[in-house]
């Protein structure tokens, strides 16, 4: 991994799409270097291969791009985690880590935390409402999220800010080139939010509250004793997991929406001319430029796909992004157009058993941003004075690094 040639890889992770098509119009499956993968394009195969989860194995979906140096990680070594998440679990090992967090997110408890969202959003635009122009993504995208599933957990409001820093260095120290400097900044930022999880963990065992943390705890740790070593490490691994999903790929999906919303002006001004578009507009945001592009799955016996025999052990990349492009499932894939008939015949959720059960909390919080903007910013545009959007080099929460706007 380490010997990755990062130039190409941050080409393609900025602009997949090419290589996408390339792959969609070949015959047989396309093995693509810079992923170290068979890449899965097109939207028949990528449902088949999701569909066939005791022959695509989901234990290693998260591979990293860059190892951490050795001073990194010892400092990981003082830390916790490293065990199966229920991204990384088949069969009954991935119910039991799905079976809370379904709970968690059920419609009722989404319902319950929307008004809790709505609040934290205006106190956002509040901040700069008046001040004529902004840096979308630092002033709003990278802080709703967090503050919404740092409610959902349980975790203080006091505490989310380093929790979300926790769980971006976490993304940076495993997917991004850094000198060892900073590897070892980073791996002290993770090692801080795992340490600060832990004492969450031991403290919902004392006392449990209503929150996912006190469901988690309960259903990865039963009993009423002190949970056992092993046991914290497995609930750090689940929660830093469901921390890093819960705040990154949403705060990637609000600001891909937003710029593709104001990169062609006539669709903003259809949506804030017509807010009854927003559940449309919402569906084609996730299509048109999906926020997770994909996840590895491995074989578990020689299997063939498209025409392609692989062997086991085979690791495949199976790209949402690609098959929500796919011309032989959606009419016109690479127009956005939030007049399109509203439809979730998608895949920028996952299918299948590993479908995001956060689905539901990430449309809410764009629909009441997307509400929110058009009501006080109707006028909202990209700044033409500002540096043009350049998206982040990740295929895992693809956003904007910037989005500099004015109204």
């Amino acid at each position: 991994m380490a010997s990755k040639d990062h130039a190409r890889l941050d080409e393609l992770q900025r602009d997949p799409y090419p290589l996408y098509a390339g792959a969609r119009e070949a015959e047989g499956l396309t093995f693509v270097p810079e992923l170290d993968a068979w890449l899965i394009a097109r939207d028949a195969d990528v449902r088949e291969v999701l569909r066939r989860a005791d022959d695509f194995s989901s234990e290693r979906a998260l591979l990293p791009d860059v190892l951490p140096s050795p001073a990194a990680q010892q400092v990981l070594a003082k830390g916790y985690g490293k065990r199966p998440t229920v991204v990384s679990t088949d069969g009954a090992a991935h119910r039991r880590h799905r079976a809370p967090l379904n709970q968690g997110l059920s419609a009722g408890r989404v319902a319950a935390l929307v008004p809790y969202a709505e609040e934290q959003a205006e106190a956002l635009v509040d901040a700069f409402a008046e001040d004529g122009r902004a840096e979308l993504m630092s002033a709003y995208a990278r802080k709703l999220p967090g503050q919404v599933i740092g409610r959902l957990i349980g975790i203080d409001p006091a505490d989310v800010p380093a929790a979300v820093r926790g769980g971006y260095r976490a993304e940076q120290l495993l997917f991004r080139p850094m000198a060892e400097a900073e590897q070892v900044a980073a791996a002290e930022d993770v090692v801080a939010l795992q340490t600060m999880l832990d004492r969450y963990i031991r403290d919902r065992r004392a006392e449990p509250r209503d929150d996912l943390l006190s469901a988690m705890v309960a259903a990865l740790a039963p009993g009423s004793g002190e949970p056992t070593l092993d046991q914290r490490h497995e609930l750090v691994s689940s929660f830093q997991n469901f921390l890093i999903a819960g705040h990154l790929t949403t705060t990637a999906l609000i600001g891909t929406t937003l710029l593709h919303l104001l990169s062609d002006r006539r669709q903003w001004e259809l949506l804030r001319d017509d807010p009854g578009l927003i559940p449309a507009a919402i569906e084609e945001a996730a299509r048109y430029d999906t926020a997770v592009q994909g996840f590895r799955r491995t074989t578990t016996r020689p299997v063939t796909v498209a025409g392609t025999e692989l062997p086991a052990g085979a690791t495949v990349f199976v790209a949402y992004g690609s098959a929500n492009r796919d011309e032989r499932r959606h009419d016109r894939p690479d127009t956005f157009d939030v007049t399109r008939p509203l439809s979730r015949r998608h895949v920028a959720f996952g299918h299948g058993a590993h479908g995001c059960p956060g689905s539901r909390l990430a449309r809410e919080q764009l629909a009441l941003t997307l509400r929110l903007l058009v009501r006080r910013l109707p006028g909202l545009r990209l700044d033409e004075d500002g540096p043009r959007p350049v998206m982040r080099p990740t295929l895992i929460h693809r956003s904007p690094e910037a989005l500099h706007v004015r109204w």
